[in-house]
């Protein structure tokens, strides 16, 4: 790619159409000018010496004529140390950064390095001169929080490679050069701690791409028993506005088994995006005691953003948290919502005159989501390790209605299903995940069998649930009641779980598997009853005091207890008793 120079020649809101000189490539970016500032812009279709361009800042004063500098690259995210902790916007600015130089209204046309270059790091070399290296392999770490941060070798580097010159151990600059490279041609590549990659390329520098099968636990009860997501997996968290998806998705960036958590705020309501901002840095780290800041990267992009934006937001994130799992590292990326990002896409489309799919919709929105979720998964490192990235996405279908073509289009493409439900909801019966509309494909945590068995009860003590509202507790059965007591025992003492206590707020897979054998017992006892009454009043007891149990540490002479007063309360009402 050259650069080139080109006039505007038709807006239209985002879009803006340029009539250029020389070469320019899909996605490239340029960058509008308009009163001395430049707008950054991606091509997003060429039609011979026309080209197609949508605009990531407000496009006020845009006019035909003005000129735009293509700038020969393609839409990138700068890739090193010092990523963590950052609050970026969805094309890269840290907002700290740009906060600082602009105020509380941020100017357009303002980009900042998204990694400091004054910023000195101490560089460790892992490889020595002679040695032999490829794509993606590991020269020398620095430390980062904590973590060790990887200095690989440039992805884009096709071949293999020579190390001529390596630093040795000292404080280095990003910029600095710390290691020069020689191909078979004898072509000579000075490498530094920086290196900037295509936002809508996945980064394929591994030995080869595993199937997803270890559970990722994230410690709520309900994802890990019955609706499991699988460590590089992929799922989605559909449901109506107010049903509690962001706050899902911070309880599993705070609990979950993984190194590090990329979020992607992308056309979020302000207040939310907000309210994520000023109680991450205060919510502690269970694994450091630290700030949950520390090992987490956001991508902080609003409704209010121009709707371009929200696509970079996304693209940026999933980069970023590739980069990371070229380190061995397992990577959560949590994307709230990709409606928001589907409706960009739809705003767009029609711009650009295309054929519309359903609800306005393009038609390749298939593929555009199958694109994201694709770029999770488990790889396996040319140095044998293995790293992961498991997608988490959020869908805010209208009215909940789980049919809208952005939840069927996810749908297709995750491994697992996590629906809200808009009831639950609003009986505060949270999480609010519906015990019998979601779905998994990936392993429990717990004996399938059991998980099995506690699904019947589910779905047959919903079906006596829906009867007794039709004939009344007199014309069911005892056998039925029974069962429906189970139901509501089982959702209140196991797929119900209090954020707010210490203890209950995470479970272990460990706690969840003896829990949950207790609990399987319980479903699967026989009992009898005099009348439905003291079935009633049994399993209100039960529950207390179940409920009190999951509020205690396991392994603490309370916890034994607790649980041996649930045992005998079940002998209490066999019916040998």
């Amino acid at each position: 790619m050259s650069n080139a120079t080109g006039k505007i020649v038709g807006v239209n809101g985002n879009l803006i159409t340029v009539e250029f000189d020389g070469s320019v490539s899909q996605n490239e970016v340029g960058f509008a000018m308009t009163d001395g500032v430049g707008l950054m812009s991606e091509v997003v279709r060429v039609r011979g010496r026309l080209a197609d361009m949508q605009v990531f800042e407000d496009t006020t004063g845009l006019a035909v004529g003005d000129l735009v500098q293509f700038s020969g690259h393609l839409l990138s995210a700068e890739l090193g140390p010092g990523l963590l902790s950052q609050i970026y916007d969805g094309l890269q600015n840290p907002l700290v950064e740009v906060a600082a130089k602009c105020g509380y209204f941020l100017r357009r046309g303002t980009y900042i390095n998204a990694i400091a270059r004054d910023r000195q790091w101490f560089f460790t070399p892992k490889v020595s001169i002679g040695a032999t290296v490829t794509a993606g392999e590991a020269l020398g770490f620095v430390p980062e929080g904590i973590f060790e941060h990887d200095i690989m070798v440039p992805f884009g580097l096709a071949g293999v490679y020579t190390v001529e010159s390596i630093v040795p151990p000292g404080n280095y600059t990003v910029e600095q050069t710390i290691a020069v490279l020689r191909d078979a041609a004898g072509n000579r590549r000075e490498v530094s701690m920086l290196q900037r990659w295509p936002v809508k390329l996945p980064i394929v520098a591994y030995r080869e791409r595993l199937r997803p099968t270890e559970p990722l636990i994230t410690k709520i009860r309900a994802i890990d028993t019955f609706f499991p997501v699988a460590r590089g997996g992929t799922y989605c968290i559909p449901g109506p506005f107010g049903a509690g998806k962001t706050v899902l998705q911070q309880i599993t960036s705070r609990y979950a088994e993984v190194d590090i958590v990329v979020i992607a705020a992308c056309g979020e309501r302000a207040g939310e995006v907000v309210e994520t901002l000023r109680e991450f840095p205060k919510l502690p780290d269970p694994r450091t005691g630290k700030s949950l800041m520390d090992r987490t990267v956001i991508i902080c992009n609003t409704s209010s953003m121009p709707v371009a934006a929200r696509e970079a937001s996304v693209y940026t994130a999933v980069t970023i948290a590739g980069y990371y799992r070229q380190m061995g590292r397992d990577v959560l990326l949590l994307a709230d919502s990709t409606s928001r990002w589907a409706q960009a896409l739809r705003e767009t489309s029609g711009r650009l005159e295309e054929i519309p799919g359903e609800e306005a919709f393009p038609a390749y929105l298939e593929s555009v989501v199958a694109a994201f979720y694709e770029r999770g998964g488990v790889v396996r490192l040319k140095d044998g390790r293995t790293g992961s990235v498991t997608i988490g996405g959020t869908v805010s279908p209208a009215g909940g209605n789980f049919d809208e073509p952005v939840t069927q289009a996810t749908l297709k493409v995750v491994g697992a299903f996590h629906g809200l439900s808009r009831a639950r909801s609003d009986a505060r019966r949270y999480p609010a995940i519906d015990p019998l509309d979601s779905w998994s494909k990936y392993r429990s945590v717990v004996s399938e069998e059991q998980v099995a068995a506690a699904r019947r009860i589910l779905h047959t003590g919903a079906d006596v649930a829906q009867m007794m509202k039709v004939v009344g507790e007199e014309g069911t059965t005892m056998d039925d009641f029974v069962i429906y007591l189970k139901a509501e025992y089982l959702d209140a003492t196991y797929l119900q779980q209090d954020a707010f206590d210490p203890v209950d707020a995470a479970t272990s897979a460990e706690r969840q598997r003896h829990v949950f054998g207790v609990i399987h017992k319980v479903l699967t006892a026989p009992m009898s009853f005099p009348d439905k009454d003291a079935a009633r009043r049994f399993f209100h007891r039960l529950t207390q005091l179940t409920r009190d149990w999951n509020r205690v540490e396991m392994g603490t002479e309370r916890f034994q207890a607790l649980q041996s007063q649930i045992e005998a309360q079940l002998r209490e009402v066999a019916p040998h008793a």
